[in-house]
């Protein structure tokens, strides 16, 4: 294990090993993991209740997907090669966890939709709007991502029992039983049950808001290294205690670690995005952006900055909001729409706006959102 020559130091140097692992992993594996897809016919079928959107898409029918698998690989190198995965590390080993397991749980997804393609029949009340590719149902999904999230916030609630600090005002506090609001420094105590509701909306939220941002070339992979930059700068100061009490922020110990993590996300996306932006030469699909979206949902936990997630991740709660919005206003009037399409990037897409416009205009406001997010670390 590389963490062992550094002596558990140098955390700037393991960090950009990480990424830098991370992204020579995909970017040389990607050509012959393309290759395999194409020759076991492992590609994409775009299949929309919407003719406009399906005569759009055409172009990127047979396209290979599940090239999320190299990220997930990516990572967890990257994690093992230079991160503390030993027993003082509870952070870390519980990463691998949700790595691997909404890992396979995309993989499983994608692999019913490859082998089961679905009817282009209307099914159901917002079916038009829907993008009904087979696969495991919704609700199955969210149930083993529910389930990952209860244990994990049982242990790290429990693990957090040994982590209370003294914060800048001389004031006893234990950030793994507390909640904190981006703009004022005092927290609320939280209960056990209170954890688990509130990691269970984060993690399941964060997974399903990639997941659907999945949709254009380049998109989630763009969003994700944004995103990820910013929970690399919470985790490192989350983890030191003298940067957390200068910024009024938790302390979490350990949490430092989960730099490494972030920086693994940042090289395998943009290694990724090497061969996805447009015309994508492969896909993530839900092997990918299932796990990318847990990760950053747990980090934002551990660090305690759930509410900060919401603000940095800004574009993929407007993905995630505009189907909400649309499937709930679509029930209730009986067929009547808020926007042309649901997740929100085919709305400007049917609008006349180029793919290629919607995706940079799209990573703009994912770093401005970054921007504010970061802002609100000054604000308290």
């Amino acid at each position: 294990m590389t963490y062992l020559l550094f002596g558990g130091k140098q955390l700037i140097l393991r960090m950009a090993c990480a990424a830098m692992v991370a992204f020579l992993i995909v970017a040389l594996l990607s050509p012959r993991m393309i290759r395999f897809l194409i020759r076991k016919k492992l590609g994409d079928r775009p299949e929309f209740h919407h003719a406009d959107l399906n005569e759009l898409t055409r172009h990127k029918s047979a396209t290979p997907t599940m090239g999320g698998i190299l990220i997930v690989v990516a990572i967890f190198v990257s994690a093992v090669l230079f991160a503390d995965i030993g027993p003082r590390s509870m952070y870390i080993r519980m990463a691998l966890l949700v790595l691997v397991w909404l890992g396979l749980l995309g993989g499983v997804d994608d692999g019913f939709k490859l082998a089961h393609p679905p009817a282009a029949t209307a099914r159901g009340p917002a079916a038009s709007d829907r993008h009904e590719r087979g696969g495991l149902r919704t609700w199955q999904k969210i149930i083993f991502q529910i389930a990952l999230a209860v244990v994990l916030a049982v242990f790290i609630y429990s693990h957090g029992r040994t982590s209370g600090h003294i914060d800048y005002e001389g004031r006893a506090i234990n950030a793994a039983h507390s909640f904190y609001f981006p703009f004022k420094a005092e927290p609320i105590a939280l209960s056990l049950l209170a954890y688990v509701i509130i990691t269970s909306v984060v993690m399941v939220g964060s997974s399903n808001a990639v997941n659907l941002t999945d949709g254009m070339d380049g998109l989630a992979g763009g969003c994700m290294v944004t995103v990820s930059g910013v929970f690399l700068l919470l985790s490192w100061v989350a983890g030191n205690r003298a940067l957390a009490n200068l910024f009024h922020l938790p302390f979490v110990p350990a949490a430092s670690e989960l730099t490494v993590i972030c920086a693994a996300m940042i090289g395998s996306c943009l290694g990724f995005l090497w061969y996805n932006c447009l015309p994508a030469q492969v896909f993530m699909g839900d092997t990918g952006s299932l796990p990318l979206g847990g990760l950053i949902g747990y980090i934002a936990v551990v660090t305690r900055h759930e509410l900060v997630l919401f603000i940095a991740g800004g574009v993929l709660v407007m993905e995630a909001l505009s189907v909400l919005i649309q499937v709930a206003y679509f029930k209730a009037t009986g067929g009547r729409r808020v926007f042309r399409c649901a997740p929100i990037h085919h709305h400007f897409h049917l609008m006349g706006w180029a793919e290629s416009k919607v995706v940079v205009r799209f990573w703009l406001l994912g770093l401005m959102f970054a921007a504010v997010a970061l802002a609100t670390l000054k604000l308290r």
